[in-house]
């Protein structure tokens, strides 16, 4: 009955590690995201500033092309969405890992009242 407790125990606490890791790995994740929100944020305010017939360079490789304006600020407010729509993603993943993470306690907590109850009959 010991040895059971102590396997329950550890599969649980096995579990709860995999599920931080994925916790960390999605506020990685999500720090990233917020930075390139940011970059985006700054480069849509510097193009808001330009007028129609400014000059805007596209870096693709090594090479810069020239782009329209408006070309330019419709790929950055797209861009832009995609990263709110990927946020949202990782922020409802957060939120469910966080449930999952709080579920094992309760289980491990569970398990080491069984184990505590049944160690002194021992």
């Amino acid at each position: 009955m010991v040895e059971e407790i102590q396997n329950k125990i550890q599969l649980e606490v096995d579990k709860y590690k995999a599920v931080q890791k994925d916790y960390h790995k999605a506020l990685t994740q999500r720090q990233q995201l917020d930075g390139q929100l940011n970059e985006n944020t700054a480069v849509k305010q510097e193009l808001d500033l330009l007028q129609a017939n400014a000059e805007v360079f596209k870096l693709i490789g090594p090479v810069l092309v020239k782009q329209d304006v408006e070309d330019a600020k419709q790929n950055v407010a797209k861009r832009m969405d995609y990263i709110r729509s990927e946020l949202k993603r990782i922020d409802d993943m957060i939120t469910s890992l966080d449930k999952k993470q709080d579920t094992h306690r309760e289980t491990i907590s569970k398990l080491q009242q069984q184990f505590q109850q049944i160690q002194p009959k021992n």
